[in-house]
């Protein structure tokens, strides 16, 4: 379960605004990659009990993870979402994408972070401290903040599409590949929404897109 230990390595050198950073949709064939950015104040034993429900975001059911990100967003100092469309993520590839979804979170965070606390990847543009922590979203609250702040604002986006593509069942898949979803792509091609840098999608990029 997540605790405070990583964050308070960098409060006990006087940084008290740690950012936690995790991104969602890596593996997804559609739709954006998201990345969340939470800022935590110190913690307290009120803080603690708030918190005690949120784990990584793959952990928790939809309705726990709606629950999980009012108390997140009424607890925290600052949080924010950062996006990276699907053509943008077929041009730069994985690694830089999910990179620059991690820095248009912190561009958008409304409090200045003084270090930060990343799931797995290094942020290199940053010359803010930090550390990346493999599975972070499992050891940190920052880290899985974060990551439960991207997932619902993802799964929203993602229903939204829906209306706009209802032939692949992003409400229900939210863009991963679920058979439902390999049997829409086929029938249908891909839609706009599709990474065609993926395999799956890939191989049927030539087919008509789905109809808005």
């Amino acid at each position: 379960m997540p605790n405070f230990h990583a964050e308070s390595r960098f409060h006990r050198l006087g940084l008290s605004r740690v950012a936690g950073l995790d991104e969602v949709g890596r593996g997804a064939w559609a739709g954006p990659l998201m990345a969340g950015a939470v800022i935590l104040p110190e913690p307290t034993r009120a803080l603690r009990r708030a918190l005690q429900s949120v784990n990584d975001s793959k952990q928790l059911r939809p309705t726990a993870r709606e629950t999980c990100a009012a108390i997140i967003r009424e607890q925290a100092v600052a949080c924010a979402v950062g996006l990276v469309s699907a053509n943008e993520l077929d041009a730069l590839g994985m690694t830089a994408a999910t990179r620059l979804a991690m820095s248009r979170a912190l561009a958008t965070l409304c409090a200045q972070p003084q270090a930060l606390l990343i799931d797995a990847f290094p942020l290199p543009a940053s010359p803010l401290p930090q550390r990346a922590i493999v599975r972070g979203d499992g050891w940190s609250f920052s880290i899985a903040a974060a990551s439960v702040i991207a997932k619902v604002a993802r799964d929203a986006l993602m229903r939204g599409l829906h209306e706009q593509y209802p032939h692949y069942h992003f409400h229900a898949n939210k863009g991963y590949g679920t058979a439902a979803h390999h049997d829409a792509l086929q029938r249908y091609g891909p839609s706009a929404e599709h990474r065609r840098s993926f395999a799956p999608v890939a191989r049927l990029a030539g087919q008509p897109e789905g109809a808005p």
